[in-house]
C-alpha cells in the first residue's frame, strides 16, 4: 500500500505544533496501525529525522494507552476497536491519512501523538476505589447479585481509560468515563457504602481538571471501543444529585 501521511509533530508542550507530510510505500494491509507507524518511524530514523512520538503498550485493546484522531475520529474508522486493534485495510491505497493527538484541556500535548492522561489518574485517586474491608474473598453463591445489575456493572468494568470519549466530545467531556467508574463500584455491594462520597470526589476532581460537561451529543459512546453506554451517564448524575441532597 501507498499511503500520504498529515501527521501532527509537536515538539514539546510549549511548541505551536504543525502537519508534517510523509509518504509511505510500503505498508501492508495486514498491518495494524500501530505496526505502520512503527514502519514510518524506521523509515524517518533511516533518514536521519526524528520519529513520531505515540502511546502504546499491550497492543491489544486493553491497557487504554494507544489514541489518536485519525482522518477526524478517535481510533480511525472501524467500529469498537483501539487504535492498536485498527487495521490498515481498512484504508484504500493511495489514501491520505490524518493523524492528531487527543484534543482537550484536559490532556495536553507531551510530544506528537502523545497527551497527558494523568488527569484520569487523578480522578481516580479522588474516588475511585473502595477502602470498606470486606474480608476475603467469598464463595460465589454466597454473595448473590441480580444478573441484570452484575451485566451492567460488567459493562461500566470495561472502560479502559483511553480518553476517545474526550476527544469526541465537542465540550471535550469526561463524563463518560467518570460515570463508567461511577456505575461500576456503585452498582455492587461493596461499593454501596461509599457511592455517595465517591460521586461527590469524582465529579469535582472532573470540574477541577478543566473537562466540559455534557450535552448529550452521543458522540463518546459512537467512539468508545468498548462501547460504553451513556446510561451510566444518566446514572451518574442522578448518583450526584442524590449525594448532593443528602448533604444538605
Amino acid at each position: 500500500m501507498k499511503l500520504t501521511l498529515e501527521v501532527w509533530r509537536q515538539k514539546n508542550s510549549e511548541d505551536k505544533g504543525k502537519f508534517e507530510t510523509y509518504t509511505l510505500d510500503n505498508a501492508n494491509e495486514h498491518m495494524s496501525f500501530l505496526e505502520m507507524l512503527d514502519v514510518l518511524n524506521e523509515k524517518l530514523t533511516k533518514e536521519g529525522k526524528d520519529p513520531v512520538a505515540f502511546s502504546h503498550d499491550c497492543r491489544e485493546g486493553i491497557c487504554g494507552s494507544c489514541g489518536c484522531v485519525i482522518n477526524g475520529r478517535p481510533h480511525g474508522p472501524d467500529e469498537e476497536v483501539a487504535t492498536c486493534q485498527l487495521h490498515m485495510r481498512k484504508f484504500e491505497d493511495g489514501q491520505k491519512i490524518t493523524i492528531e493527538p487527543w484534543r482537550a484541556k484536559g490532556f495536553p500535548v507531551l510530544k506528537d501523538l502523545v497527551v497527558d492522561r494523568s488527569a484520569f489518574d487523578r480522578i481516580m485517586h479522588a474516588g475511585g476505589f473502595i477502602t470498606v474491608s470486606t474480608g476475603s474473598a467469598v464463595d460465589a453463591n454466597l454473595m448473590p447479585i441480580p444478573k441484570a445489575i452484575a451485566d451492567e456493572a460488567f459493562s461500566a468494568a470495561n472502560c479502559i481509560g483511553c480518553g476517545a470519549c474526550v476527544a469526541a466530545c465537542k465540550n471535550a467531556s469526561a463524563m463518560l468515563f467518570v460515570a463508567a467508574k461511577v456505575s461500576h463500584l456503585a452498582l455492587l455491594p461493596q461499593g454501596q457504602a461509599e457511592k455517595t462520597e465517591r460521586v461527590k470526589k469524582m465529579v469535582k476532581a472532573m470540574d477541577q481538571e478543566g473537562f466540559g460537561n455534557c450535552t448529550n451529543t452521543g458522540a463518546c459512546e459512537a467512539e468508545c471501543p468498548k462501547s460504553i453506554s451513556i446510561r451510566h451517564i444518566a446514572r451518574m448524575n442522578r448518583e450526584y444529585l442524590s449525594a448532593s441532597i443528602a448533604s444538605e
